[in-house]
């Protein structure tokens, strides 16, 4: 399996496809004194993994979720991109499920759920926002550009690659840039380069990372060209001023041309790097900001026509200057972080979505008792080819005996998956550890704890 699971409280398990074992999240139980009622419906989820697997699980009393899609980035699921073709991929769908009575279809995926659901929500008069909007969403450049329009204080100075993966980069462009493509996900290929030889090095692949690429991009870009047109198709890259400062997360969804806020998470990196180290629940930052982030979110919602369904938008926040930019907008719910809000507010994010696939007004959902007031989710990474020995069943038994409560996803790679993450992400994840504390002192000293269980570097 690419990965495991432990999230334990009780001992009522329950087994799902495509995961090992899965532990019902029974201190999450709802009071069925305040449970909304509307009876069992149907959700189709689309490219539905890891995270959404656990929380749909967790509502299954309330709606039934069907699942279509395959896994990108693992065999054999990824041979599909061979022939993959996004709109006839919708189009069975709704051959399928147009007579079904569905109620809802949803997605968190950013690299074709999102989209795909858009379409189907559309094809089959289920509710959803237009595909036009999640197309100007996912288009960076586009994005970049829609933005300059509504929040210009919000954005930065961009522009587009003048060539196109593996040719040479134009001769007369300043330096250093923050290089990322139009299209992509997981901050692939996206990074900070110096001079022209390192722009050169990272838009040079070979031939089956260029067919790789070229392949998660295409079904989006055929799409995003016929439906609303680029000056600039999605196989470029956009260029943008650097930034350093701290990064956060701004969450949300749209109601009726609603938009809410739910929340913001603060994104911390690995010392010296772009990569997360973790993210943390709540923001450290002040009332003032997190308003005006939520401010340009909705500009920048209503000009891409957003009208219903969940985002989250990342922005940079330079204390020192006061100056809050844009780095992009994520129209899908962020999954990782969605448990985040459970552990801390009793908002249950995946409860969320599924009232949104189904129409319903997401605030008549209950609140869940919290576990706590901090929460954070742990990416463990390597900078290097080296991977550090997974928990054994010793160690991970010691997980759920004493920290019952935890999520621990692991990532194990083959050498040549771990070289192509360096080259794509100048790391490798080899896990995700999601714990909350009575407060942060207590959320470190878990997180400590657990590593030094399993021989793990703590950074914090």
């Amino acid at each position: 399996m690419p990965y495991s699971v432990a999230a334990m409280r009780t001992a009522s398990f329950r087994r799902l496809p495509g995961l090992p074992t899965v532990v019902r999240a029974d201190w999450f139980a709802r009071d069925p004194r305040t449970a909304v009622s509307r009876g069992r419906r149907d959700v189709l989820a689309l490219f539905c993994f890891d995270w959404d697997e656990m929380g749909y699980a967790r509502l299954a009393d309330r709606w039934r979720v069907l699942r279509a899609g395959f896994d990108l980035f693992t065999f054999p699921g990824n041979l599909r991109l061979i022939t993959f073709d996004l709109e006839r991929f919708v189009e069975k769908l709704a051959i399928r499920y147009g007579d079904r009575g569905l109620s809802g279809v949803t997605s968190a995926n950013e690299q074709f759920g999102a989209l795909a659901a858009a379409l189907l929500a559309q094809r089959l008069g289920l509710p959803g926002t237009s595909p036009e909007s999640i197309i100007r969403c996912q288009h960076k450049l586009g994005m970049r550009e829609l933005l300059s329009r509504v929040a210009p204080e919000a954005n930065l100075p961009y522009f587009a690659l003048d060539c196109e993966y593996g040719q040479s980069p134009p001769d007369d462009l300043r330096y250093p840039l923050f290089v990322k493509p139009i299209k992509a996900a997981f901050s692939v290929l996206a990074r900070r380069v110096e001079n022209r030889e390192e722009l050169a090095r990272l838009t040079r692949f070979g031939p089956l990372e260029a067919w790789i690429i070229r392949r998660l991009v295409a079904p989006f870009n055929a799409i995003a060209q016929r439906r609303v047109g680029f000056p600039v198709d999605a196989h470029h890259m956009i260029c943008e001023t650097p930034v350093c400062a701290p990064q956060f997360n701004l969450d949300g969804y749209v109601y009726r041309g609603q938009a809410r806020i739910l929340g913001v998470v603060d994104a911390l990196m690995y010392p010296g790097t772009r990569a997360f180290l973790r993210f943390a629940y709540p923001s450290r930052l002040p009332a003032a900001v997190r308003q005006r982030a939520f401010d340009v979110a909705r500009r920048f919602l209503k000009a891409a026509q957003f009208t219903h369904g969940l985002f989250n938008m990342e922005f940079f926040y330079d204390a020192a200057t006061d100056e809050l930019k844009v780095i992009e907008f994520n129209p899908r719910l962020a999954s990782q972080l969605a448990d985040l809000y459970l552990r801390v507010d009793g908002v249950d994010v995946h409860a969320i979505s599924l009232a949104l696939a189904c129409g319903d007004d997401p605030a008549l959902e209950p609140r869940l008792q919290p576990l706590g007031t901090a929460a954070a989710s742990f990416v463990f990474r390597s900078f290097d080819m080296q991977a550090p020995p997974e928990p054994d069943a010793a160690q991970r038994r010691w997980l759920r005996d004493n920290h019952p409560d935890a999520i621990l996803l692991t990532f194990p790679k083959r050498a040549r998956a771990r070289a192509r993450d360096l080259k794509w992400l100048e790391s490798h994840r080899h896990a995700v550890l999601h714990l909350h504390g009575d407060d942060e002192a207590d959320l470190r000293a878990r997180y400590e704890r657990v590593c030094r269980e399993f021989g793990w570097p703590a950074v914090y």
